[in-house]
């Protein structure tokens, strides 16, 4: 019984906790880089219009996903950066992009499959059964020595000696194996998977397999509910920057094709604010550094801190200080070896 009265005491405790958390929510209207990330792009970070568009479905040279959109924001000016990784949880995320070009490109909500983007002599070959191609969000793998900090709108495209060639991009669109690994996903169909999406392209006022008009904002809601999404944003804010890749296999021919087209913050109807580059809207729950063990994060390890992890005993949430998906004795064990600091 006495151990009883103290579990509920302590969980009272908590439930009245002070845990210094601040909800906040940043706007960038324009982003710090945006930039065509294609082999033959003469203007690098400078062009007006971006375009994403595949290569030839089966063909061996080029990227699959041909024609990369880099888009990236310096967050420490409206988030503060630095506070690790864990301390930050976000409620909601989303990019926007508007459309540059009139009624070329049809509307197509839903992915489709790799299977679709084969040769079609291929035998895994499976016809595209609606209008379109989606238009699809992932975070940005870096290569060859660059990185979130090094890598600049004018960064060059590739080092190797012959930069037209599959898999060489410096800055590439990226996502996540089911072991949690950073993979490039620009040869999807090449290497035959899914690739695990940050998000879909939704335009709400467009019916599926309807031409997209100028000027149509289409919105990027990222899937918070993946914990590998989750924590690439997590660990972007924490670094002060964070960087997307929009990307498309919208079936083109060698030097044509109906592609979507998005307007760059250097367009000149942007900076006359007669249209929109990519906008990003973040809402996230910050907490303070402290101890590991101080979840309640007032300073001090000590009962209220426990009554997290006995409340949350088996199962995830504040008491899995650790992270692993449960509550359990490594918990315990973390916070006793840093009880009373």
């Amino acid at each position: 019984m006495r151990a009883r009265a103290l579990f509920v005491a302590l969980t009272t405790l908590a439930s009245c906790a002070v845990t210094h958390a601040d909800s906040l929510t940043g706007n960038w209207p324009l982003p710090t880089i945006d930039r065509w990330m294609y082999p033959f792009n003469a203007t690098p970070g400078t062009r007006p219009v971006i375009s994403t568009f595949g290569s030839t479905p089966g063909a061996p040279e080029f990227d699959s996903r041909d024609g990369q959109f880099i888009i990236a924001y310096s967050t420490d000016s409206q988030i503060p950066a630095g506070l690790g990784a864990d301390h930050y949880t976000i409620t909601s995320a989303r990019l926007t992009i508007e459309f540059a070009n009139d009624l070329v490109v049809a509307y197509d909500p839903s992915p489709d499959s790799w299977r679709c983007f084969l040769a079609p002599s291929d035998s895994e070959y499976q016809p595209d059964s609606d209008g379109g191609q989606s238009i699809e969000l992932f975070g940005c793998g870096f290569r060859n020595g660059f990185s979130s900090t090094t890598f600049v709108e004018n960064s060059p495209y590739a080092t190797p000696s012959n930069p037209m060639a599959p898999g060489v991009r410096n800055a590439f669109a990226m996502s996540f194996d089911d072991a949690g690994i950073a993979i490039d996903v620009s040869n999807n169909p090449r290497s035959r998977f899914e690739p695990r999406r940050f998000a879909t392209g939704l335009c709400p006022t467009l019916a599926a397999g309807a031409l997209v008009p100028i000027n149509t904002p289409m919105h990027f809601d990222l899937n918070l509910a993946d914990p590998l999404v989750h924590n690439y944003l997590r660990a972007s804010l924490n670094a002060g920057k964070l960087f997307f890749v929009v990307s498309s296999l919208t079936f083109v021919e060698q030097q044509g094709g109906n592609f979507p087209a998005f307007y760059a913050k250097e367009n000149a109807l942007v900076q006359f604010q007669l249209a929109h580059a990519a906008a990003l809207q973040i809402s996230v729950i910050t907490r303070p550094p402290c101890a590991r063990a101080d979840i309640n994060c007032d300073g001090l390890v000590d009962g209220v801190d426990l009554s997290f992890v006995l409340s949350n005993w088996g199962s995830a949430g504040q008491g899995d200080i650790n992270q692993d998906g449960i509550t359990d004795g490594m918990d315990l064990t973390t916070l006793l070896s840093g009880w009373g600091l």
